[in-house]
């Protein structure tokens, strides 16, 4: 039987701002059709850490691989091209534009044809925007907007969905709207790296975890075992 292959693996990737050593040596794998998830407390490191992944930022020390191939140069824009998307922190959609016109911008690397089908799979998984096709996007509601900048996300069809945050800023009833989501994406296949602070919902769906402190990987290991150990629930599930 051949060795399963990471899709992505960070390796020992320092990070500063100016002269503050942001990420001091973070490795991390991504299996195929995984979910993984970084938790930690706020600045802790984990959306440097993802800007990183996608070229926003630079390493000074180690590499980013996905695919087998090195990938820790290659400009932010071309990122999508190799197959990574991320699903910012607070959204990002374009406000002024329509739902479409915002999906349809998530999709501009594909042929029309397949984005065609795309729009068609996202408006099928994401109903409430199919009902919102036309409407400005900056009057979405929060929930709705974050199931856009998803949705936008998806259009580029990554090998790697990125999502930082998602539940930020969501009332407890819409972050379990946007969990099923995640969920469902899993089921149907799509590989997921989350950067979350409500650490109960993101171990409760990711089947692998990694804790995050002060720029360092203090803990690591299957997401359920994670969720039941003492020092995490004290540290990040307020038990």
């Amino acid at each position: 039987m051949s060795e399963r292959k990471p899709l992505l693996e960070v390796k020992d990737i320092h990070v500063y701002y100016g002269a503050i050593h942001a990420i001091k040596g973070v490795s991390f794998e991504v299996f195929p059709d995984e979910i993984v998830t970084l938790i930690g407390a706020n600045g802790a490191g984990k959306s440097t850490t993802l800007n990183t992944i996608t070229g926003l930022l630079r390493p000074k020390q180690g590499s980013i691989w996905l695919d087998g191939q090195n990938v820790t140069t290659l400009p932010s824009h071309k990122m999508i091209s190799r197959g990574i998307a991320l699903c910012p922190e607070g959204r990002r959609i374009f406000q002024q534009m329509t739902v479409r016109e915002n999906l349809e911008m998530g999709g501009y690397i594909r042929q029309a044809a397949e984005n065609t089908s795309s729009m068609e799979e996202m408006f099928e998984r994401f109903p409430r925007l199919k009902e919102r096709e036309k409407q400005i996007a900056g009057t979405l509601s929060g929930g709705e907007q974050q199931m856009l900048a998803m949705a936008r996300a998806l259009m580029s069809r990554p090998k790697l969905l990125m999502l930082d945050e998602p539940s930020m800023g969501l009332a407890p009833i819409l972050v379990e709207q946007i969990f099923g989501i995640i969920q469902e994406l899993h089921e149907a296949g799509v590989t997921i790296l989350l950067v979350e602070q409500n650490a109960q919902m993101a171990l409760s769906v990711a089947d692998r975890a990694y804790v995050l402190e002060t720029g360092n990987i203090t803990m690591s290991g299957q997401a359920n075992e994670l969720l039941h150990n003492d020092s995490v629930r004290r540290a990040y599930l307020g038990s």
